[in-house]
């Protein structure tokens, strides 16, 4: 089942545990066991949590509560699922930098024929 996540920026912890059906008490433990895990705190000390972090929670569960996966093994898979979005990212940005490179030297191109 989908978890729908509330179109805001920030979510207080209470909020988080509410949307991933846990206690405010797993999500500080997981903090301490997870790296990917780092809500900033506002100037009150009260954990902000952003869509990414609900989602890290959310993923966070289901290795551990439906993969049966033990904590060092979710630590494992989702450093391996990070390492593998930043290879991704860099591809992309490769690409990117490449077609870029190739619509400047048609624009040069063009505006050498204009003049």
């Amino acid at each position: 089942m989908e978890t729908r996540i509330p179109d805001k920026i920030y979510f207080k912890i209470g909020e988080v545990a509410a949307l991933a059906s846990l206690r405010p008490s797993v999500l500080r433990y997981w903090e301490t066991e997870f790296s990917v895990l780092k809500p900033a705190k506002s100037r009150t000390g009260q954990r902000l949590y952003t869509r990414q972090d609900v989602d890290t929670v959310i993923t966070i569960k289901n290795l551990l509560y439906n993969e049966k996966l033990t904590i060092e093994g979710a630590r494992k898979k989702i450093k391996t699922a990070s390492k593998k979005s930043d290879k991704e990212i860099y591809d992309i940005d490769n690409r990117l930098t490449r077609i870029l490179s190739e619509i400047r030297e048609d624009l040069q191109d063009i505006r050498r024929s204009l003049l």
